[in-house]
C-alpha cells in the first residue's frame, strides 16, 4: 500500500486529469479500506500542502475529504478524522468545512466520537453550530453537550452563540454535500424595492409548511360539501412566514457562510456569528448584548430590501441592500454589497 500511495503522490504534478486518482480511492473505500484514502491524503499533504497548492492536490485531496465524509460506515468517518487532524492536514479554515460537511452527512449520533476521538477544538466548535443550524437539540445528545456546555471554550469567538436556534434563524440556506460537490440556495436578486414586512413589490418571505390533517380537515368545512356531494377540489394548508427580521438574517447569513463569486466564504458557524453581528449593528444593539436582546431589537425595526438599476450594483448574482429603520423612526442603517464573476 504505501508503494502505491508513494507512487500517486509522485506523479501528482504531472497529471492532466486526476480522475483515475479518485477512482482508485473510491474503489479501495469501497471494498473496506477507509485508512487508504485516509493515507493518501495525509502523504499529499505532507508532498504538497504547505506550499501554493497544485489544483491536482486540491481536486485529489478534496475528493478524498468528502469520500470518507460522505460514505456510510463508522470506520469512514473515523478514517475522515484522522486525515484532517493529521499534523501535515491540519488547518483551522478546513475544519470549517468539514463541520458543515459532517453535519450535512452524518447523524448527530454519529458524531458524538468527534467530541471524544481525533479531531481539534476548531473542528468541534464549529461542528456544534453547523447541528444547531440544522435544528439538532444538541443538549439531548450526551456525548455533544457535554463537550458544548464545558467552560473551557467560552472564550472562543463562536462560545457566544446560543446553542438552540432562534426563530430568526429557521429558513437558514445550508448547503447539502454529496461525493461529486456541493450545492445550496442564494436569497440574493432583485429585492423589488419593497418593506420586507410590507405588500406590494416586497420579498415573499421564506415560509415552512406546518399543516396537519386535523387542522386541514378544519380548514376545508365550509367547502367540504363541495367534494362529497359535488366536483369540488380543495387544497388547504398552513404555513409560517420567516418574519422581517428573519428574512433580513437569512440574506447575512448566506453571504457570509457561502460567500461571493469567487470564495467559498465562512461557512455555517461563522456564518452565523457574522450574521448575528451584523444583525445588532443594523438594528443599533450595543456591543456586549446577548442574542435575545438582539433578535428582541431587531424585531421592532422596520427592514427593507432594496436594489438598484445603477453601475454599483452588479446585478448577477451576489446583490446585498438591506436597511433597518429604528423604532423611533430617528436611525436609519444601510449596508449594501455587491460581487461578481
Amino acid at each position: 500500500m504505501t508503494e502505491g500511495i508513494q507512487e500517486i503522490v509522485a506523479g501528482l504534478p504531472e497529471l492532466k486529469d486526476v480522475a483515475g486518482v479518485c477512482a482508485v480511492a473510491d474503489e479501495r473505500v469501497a471494498r473496506g479500506d477507509a485508512a487508504f484514502a485516509a493515507d493518501l491524503g495525509v502523504a499529499l499533504a505532507r508532498a504538497y500542502g504547505r506550499a501554493e497548492p497544485l489544483w491536482q492536490y486540491r481536486s485529489v485531496f478534496g475528493h478524498l475529504l468528502r469520500l470518507l465524509a460522505t460514505t456510510a460506515g463508522p470506520e469512514n468517518l473515523t478514517e475522515a478524522l484522522r486525515l484532517v487532524s493529521s499534523p501535515e492536514a491540519a488547518d483551522r479554515r478546513r475544519d470549517r468545512h468539514v463541520a458543515s460537511l459532517l453535519a450535512s452527512c452524518r447523524r448527530p449520533e454519529e458524531l458524538v466520537v468527534v467530541f471524544s476521538g481525533h479531531a481539534s477544538e476548531e473542528l468541534r466548535a464549529c461542528l456544534v453550530h453547523e447541528l444547531v443550524l440544522r435544528g439538532v437539540a444538541v443538549d439531548e445528545e450526551p456525548g455533544i453537550a457535554r463537550w458544548a456546555r464545558s467552560p473551557h471554550w467560552r472564550y472562543h469567538p463562536l462560545g457566544w452563540l446560543p446553542l438552540t436556534r432562534s426563530g430568526m434563524e429557521d429558513g437558514a440556506d445550508l448547503p447539502s454535500y454529496s461525493l461529486r460537490g456541493s450545492s445550496h440556495a442564494m436569497p440574493y436578486g432583485p429585492s423589488g424595492g419593497g418593506p420586507y414586512r410590507g405588500t406590494g413589490g416586497a420579498r415573499v418571505p421564506s415560509a415552512a409548511e406546518v399543516t396537519t390533517p386535523q387542522l386541514a380537515a378544519a380548514l376545508s368545512s365550509a367547502v367540504a360539501n363541495w367534494v362529497e356531494e359535488s366536483n369540488g377540489v380543495v387544497e388547504a394548508r398552513v404555513f409560517d412566514l420567516a418574519g422581517p427580521p428573519g428574512q433580513a438574517w437569512r440574506v447575512l447569513f448566506a453571504a457570509a457562510s457561502t460567500g461571493g463569486a469567487y470564495n467559498s466564504g465562512s461557512h455555517g458557524a461563522y456564518g452565523r456569528l457574522a450574521a448575528w453581528q451584523s444583525l445588532a449593528a443594523l438594528a443599533g444593539v450595543a456591543d456586549g448584548a446577548g442574542s435575545a436582546e438582539i433578535e428582541a431589537r431587531a424585531a421592532e425595526c422596520a427592514w427593507f430590501g432594496f436594489d438598484a438599476r445603477t453601475d454599483w450594483f452588479e446585478q448577477v448574482a451576489w446583490d446585498i441592500g438591506l436597511a433597518a429603520l429604528a423604532p423611533d423612526r430617528r436611525r436609519l442603517a444601510v449596508l449594501a454589497a455587491t460581487d461578481t464573476d
